[in-house]
């Protein structure tokens, strides 16, 4: 594997400080094994002798940074004051000075463009981007975060509170404010955090003796915090208020949605949408984070397999019909559907979508949020649309059978229809829009394709460990890719990249559908869901299963992690 890009400007610049010579230089770049990345580091420092901040230095000047010797810097009481320690840990980062509203901060990813955004937006400064080695970074940390690290000072205004008097109930109308009280700062502070944690959703537990606060990252729920029982109704009771829920109501399930940015003087503009629940011990709560700031991913960066992207970029460029993405709830969709109106919209197309709840604003996209209550639901939302000359319709989900039968309709008469649907695979979408009484024929006049989905973890890359798979392991990735080789499984006590888990971000697998004659056929004569999958599979799809297995291969997620979210096919 030849050098890459910035591989031969490090080494370029070594060569211009005179620690590799012309010929040292030649001699890596027609090497035939990998040389990238940390091989490329362990050759430099092992073999030619580079220390350790020289090969800084060299990385530094060929990206365009300042080198910064994180070694010599001594950790104090103020360093973590404008940004979190937790922030820090999490993203492999340093504050290292101020100088007016420029805010030096030490790297040890230089291509991590999401940080230092959100560094800018928490804080109001200005990031100036440092270079460090991430070994001396993680050093400076010291042993691992407390559990309750960045809640120690409301934690124990609470304990105070809480010892000795019943916990306070708020009412509604009452005047509260950020700083008013213990409970209101609890609130913004596990928002607060969570956010900063890449969280996506919130889950506010009530047990028989304490509350428990847990995030759900990377597709995991983690434990947060515990906190007295006592404080649990008017925690709840705050976080109603601030989605305007009724806080007299505790009987019966209730839906909001909280607008962060007015709560917080930090300016961290996210929305929440809050569910609650009445449980057997009080009532719980779960929320979703919906980043406002946050772009959607290109296409190519969802996971899709090379072969899988060309086809799905062949349908959505399709004058009429209808596309439909199935999976559970966290599994990516809305994701897709924002990534492919992205890569299609244009000015001379008009793209209309019902959402329920919008999650991200897209420019140049007319969206509508659904509101049930008065009547705004996806059906009506639907029929105003056909009314108004879109070229792209996208419905948030079918649920019933009206919104089924014109989102049918829609997709007959010139429309491009995008969708999502609940179900387990691709070919399980035809019985599923049968149940609702879509015809069959209806359907497959319709039908473009269906892409069903799932979210894996990926294994970490520093930490990950190389294995030849053995007995069954072998059997399942023989029999589903043909392929056998060395693959990756997780490092059981991880690294502090990763925190200790061994996995780090996720990434989609998918299984996408594509309507020929053959499954034209097969879904008007009423085909069981079965026979449709072997037609489509004979037609070139590949099963969730299938993909997985080919992201097992590549080495980006293990085989556990696979077979755990997709059983193996039958």
């Amino acid at each position: 594997m030849p050098l890459g890009k910035i591989q031969t400007q490090i080494v370029a610049k070594l060569e211009e400080m005179g620690r590799v010579s012309a010929a040292q230089r030649a001699e890596l770049a027609a090497r035939p094994e990998d040389v990238s990345g940390e091989a490329l580091d362990k050759i430099l420092q092992d073999d030619l002798k580079v220390s350790p901040l020289q090969l800084l230095t060299a990385k530094a000047r060929a990206l365009g940074l300042a080198p910064f010797n994180v070694s010599r810097y001594r950790v104090s009481k103020t360093t973590f004051d404008v940004v979190k320690e937790d922030f820090c840990r999490e993203h492999k980062l340093l504050p290292v000075g101020q100088v007016g509203d420029l805010l030096l901060v030490a790297f040890s990813n230089p291509f991590d463009l999401v940080a230092p955004s959100k560094i800018q937006e928490l804080t109001g400064k200005r990031v100036v981007r440092l270079l460090a080695r991430e070994k001396d970074i993680i050093e400076k940390f010291g042993g691992p975060a407390a559990q309750s690290g960045d809640f120690a000072d409301v934690v124990q205004r609470i304990g105070k509170e809480y010892a000795e008097a019943a916990a306070p109930e708020f009412k509604e109308g009452d005047d509260v404010n950020e700083e008013s009280g213990a409970i209101i700062q609890l609130s913004n502070r596990i928002i607060e955090d969570a956010y900063i944690l890449g969280t996506s959703d919130i889950h506010i537990e009530p047990w028989e003796k304490e509350v428990i606060i847990r995030y759900r990252i990377d597709g995991v729920c983690q434990e947060k915090l515990r906190l007295p029982k006592k404080v649990a109704p008017a925690l709840v009771a705050r976080l109603k208020i601030m989605c305007n829920l009724d806080i007299a109501e505790r009987r019966l399930p209730q839906d909001g949605r909280i607008v962060f940015k007015q709560y917080s003087r930090k300016g961290v503009d996210i929305d929440l949408r809050v569910s609650t629940a009445p449980l057997n011990h009080g009532e719980g709560v779960v929320m979703r984070i919906l980043d406002k700031q946050k772009s959607t991913l290109p296409l190519p960066a969802l996971g899709f397999t090379e072969e899988n992207l060309a086809k799905y970029r062949e349908v959505i460029r399709q004058p009429y019909g209808m596309i439909l993405h199935c999976g559970p709830t966290g599994s990516g969709k809305s994701m897709t559907l924002y990534s492919a109106l992205n890569e299609i919209n244009a000015p001379d197309i008009v793209i209309r979508t019902a959402e329920d709840p919008i999650e991200y604003t897209l420019p140049g996209i007319n969206q509508m949020q659904m509101h049930r209550q008065i009547g705004l639901t996806f059906a009506s939302a639907l029929r105003a649309f056909l009314r108004q000359d879109p070229d792209i319709i996208l419905v948030g989900e079918i649920r019933d059978k009206e919104t089924a039968e014109i989102s049918v309709e829609a997709a007959l008469t010139g429309h491009l229809l995008i969708s999502t649907l609940h179900t387990n695979d691709a070919p399980s979408t035809v019985a599923r829009l049968t149940d609702m009484g879509i015809e069959p024929f209806m359907i497959s006049s319709s039908l473009l394709c269906v892409c069903a989905q799932r979210l894996m973890r990926r294994v970490c890359k520093q930490c990950r460990v190389p294995y030849t798979p053995e007995g069954r392991e072998k059997e399942i990735i023989e029999t589903a890719i043909g392929w056998s080789g060395q693959i990756y499984k997780r490092n059981p006590k991880g690294c502090a990249k990763c925190g200790s888990s061994g996995y780090k971000g996720r990434v989609g697998i998918h299984e996408l559908m594509i309507t020929n004659d053959e499954l034209i056929e097969g879904i008007n004569k009423g085909l069981e869901t079965a026979e449709l999958k072997k037609i489509a599979v004979r037609g070139g799809m590949k099963t969730l299963h299938q993909d997985s297995m080919i992201k097992v291969s590549d080495g980006i997620t293990t085989i556990e992690e696979a077979l755990s979210n997709v059983p193996p096919d039958l």
